[in-house]
């Protein structure tokens, strides 16, 4: 499950958590805007009174046309995404539903690049040290 703060008390993690996992259903199978294409919600973050629900997502499509399409989408559908929340969850105050793109998959991506760039740069200068090394010892 995603990972959350430690501010929110136990019931306000696991109604994030339902609320992601109805969410991702409700998008995937019963919304039908062509803005909103596969997306993976990584995190809901709820506040503590249940009044907002600030829902992190992911896309294949990283390209910033794709992104602003698709928080348009969701923004522009979140009544009805927000109806569709009622009929399954059951709690006094459903929140309000705001879209938030997950850069954190692509950053983390960027920084694995510059370590194995990192990496291969500190392979390629230790491999004159043991050529040498190599010499010194057959002579």
């Amino acid at each position: 499950m995603a990972k959350h703060s430690k501010t929110i008390p136990a019931r306000g993690l696991r109604v994030a958590d339902q609320i992601q996992r109805d969410l991702a259903e409700i998008i995937a199978y019963e919304l039908k805007d062509p803005r909103v294409g596969m997306i993976t919600m990584t995190e809901v973050q709820i506040t503590a009174d249940y009044a907002h629900a600030k829902v992190f997502f992911t896309m294949l499509k990283d390209g910033q046309e794709d992104i602003n399409n698709t928080v348009e989408g969701l923004s522009a559908a979140s009544g009805f995404i927000r109806g569709q929340l009622g009929k399954r969850l059951h709690i006094h105050t459903l929140p309000q539903l705001h879209f938030v793109h997950d850069t954190s998959t692509a950053r983390g991506m960027e920084l694995s690049l510059l370590i194995d760039k990192a990496n291969a740069v500190r392979a390629a200068d230790a491999e004159p040290d043991t050529m040498a090394q190599g010499q010194a010892q057959s002579e």
